[in-house]
């Protein structure tokens, strides 16, 4: 279906699916739909599914549809749980080693957060140990990147996000937007995360307990950069002394992402470095030039 030799054996819906495709012209999406709709057909051939095991499938994709609000992105999670997401993410990271890996921006991302002072406390409940973050932006030549937008979110000390968990914390709870200084330099109050299982109450969680597949994610926080003249970061940094930071259910786990939390007479504070890609060529670092 995406302008291959039909395979041997392929079915006459199939055969006329990938007939329409190529007469309505080549293009990356009628590309893709060729592919995966050859593979579902292989995938259809192959293991023969009956009626019943058919009519399972499309009630998973529905309770799917479901459970995906403006809330909660049920979509997202299941593509986390397989790799896609990470495997798209990685893709984006353009080869370059001075700038900070990329990361998944997760299910529980929500793009309304609030616009926070210098320093401010995003915890809005007061409820765990007290966390310090300071950090800075800069780019891969080593600039700081004055008025850089850094979002944040990250789930409480009992590993739940404020958008699984509306009754038992306040709106945009752990989630704030921050604006860098000259220096690049952002800093907020928070309190520390805490590792988690992705949810398993839903159709995502409950195909991945069936499949054996491991849901544990260590603590960590997420971070998305937007300057000018820059490509958008979304990373995460992890706390290197979680149990799972090497069993990570959505293998985001990456060198230059594990952060260590320092103790302090107040709780701990965590120092981070973000180092964003400039998009016109001529901007990159010296080191991969020539």
């Amino acid at each position: 279906m995406d302008g291959r030799p039909a395979i041997g054996g392929e079915s006459r819906v199939a055969a006329e699916l990938r007939a329409r495709l190529q007469s309505a012209g080549p293009d990356r999406l009628s590309q893709a739909v060729g592919m995966i709709l050859g593979h579902a057909f292989a995938v259809l051939e192959d293991l023969k599914p009956t009626e019943a095991e058919f009519e399972q499938l499309l009630q998973f994709l529905t309770d799917v549809g479901y459970a995906t609000d403006a809330r909660r992105q049920e979509w997202v999670l299941l593509a986390d749980i397989f790799g896609f997401s990470d495997h798209v993410a990685g893709c984006s990271d353009r080869g370059d080693p001075v700038a900070t890996p990329t990361t998944l921006a997760g299910p529980f991302y929500r793009p309304d957060a609030p616009r926070l002072p210098h320093g401010a406390n995003i915890s809005r409940d007061g409820v765990g140990a007290p966390l310090s973050v300071t950090g800075r932006v800069t780019s891969t030549s080593g600039q700081p990147i004055c008025g850089a937008e850094v979002e944040v979110w990250h789930a409480n000390g009992e590993g739940r996000y404020e958008n699984q968990d509306p009754d038992g914390q306040p709106e945009h709870n752990l989630r704030g937007r921050f604006v860098t200084e000259a220096d690049g330099g952002f800093a907020f109050q928070t309190v520390r995360p805490g590792g988690y299982s992705l949810p398993d109450d839903g159709p995502v969680g409950r195909l991945a307990r069936r499949l054996g597949l491991s849901l544990d994610r260590p603590a960590h926080l997420h971070f998305a950069v937007t300057a000018p003249g820059h490509h958008r970061l979304v990373t995460a940094i992890f706390d290197g002394s979680d149990n799972a930071i090497n069993r990570d259910a959505l293998s985001a786990v990456k060198p230059g992402l594990i952060g260590t939390f320092q103790p302090v007479t107040t709780g701990h504070s965590l120092d981070v470095a973000l180092v964003l890609l400039p998009t016109a060529p001529s901007q990159t670092h010296p080191a991969l030039k020539g």
